[in-house]
């Protein structure tokens, strides 16, 4: 077997977020700079070594302040802690159709927890240009005061601000390394 080299198409992936506003709407968010390493013995992802890192600073919710108030130490703490860091350590099928569970290991701040996505892979295919693409949706939820980030705030009639879970769902296409 050959170990393959898989990179990121940044151009068409995407990390976006979902957080509760008020109880009644949501906030969405994304991350605009991330990596994605993986390798994989020929073209087998349940083989993958797979990591993720996103620059915390590139967090965009379409509102400065907002953004702004994510970087601070309130949430992020983005001058002391400036990526956040998915490391991947197991992969299950759920079905034969293209669904999988990853598990691993998901560090914000400085706190580190083992956690699941659910995974639905789109497939492997030669584009027009001669390279082999493999593309994957990822989908999951975590609870923000788990890794620290505990920021609340009460509205006059006793409602929060700002939900507890994080609804995660990243695109990911990756072109194979000669």
């Amino acid at each position: 077997m050959a170990t393959v080299k898989w990179v990121l198409d940044p151009t068409h992936s995407e990390v976006t977020f979902k957080v509760r506003h008020l109880m009644i709407t949501n906030v969405t968010g994304q991350f605009t700079k991330f990596e994605v390493d993986v390798q994989t013995q020929d073209e087998d992802f349940m083989t993958a070594k797979a990591t993720f890192t996103a620059d915390v600073n590139s967090i965009t919710t379409g509102n400065d302040q907002r953004d702004g108030h994510l970087k601070s130490p309130d949430f992020f703490d983005v001058t002391r802690f400036p990526q956040i860091k998915f490391v991947a350590t197991k992969y299950e099928a759920v079905d034969n159709d293209g669904s999988y569970e990853l598990y691993g290991d998901l560090t914000i701040r400085d706190v580190t927890k083992s956690i699941k996505f659910d995974v639905e892979f789109g497939g492997i295919i030669k584009d027009p240009w001669g390279h082999t693409r493999a593309g994957f949706s990822i989908s999951g939820k975590i609870n923000r005061k788990e890794f620290g980030l505990s920021w609340h705030a009460v509205t006059d009639t006793g409602g929060l601000v700002a939900g507890d879970d994080v609804r995660i769902h990243c695109s990911v296409e990756l072109i194979k390394q000669a």
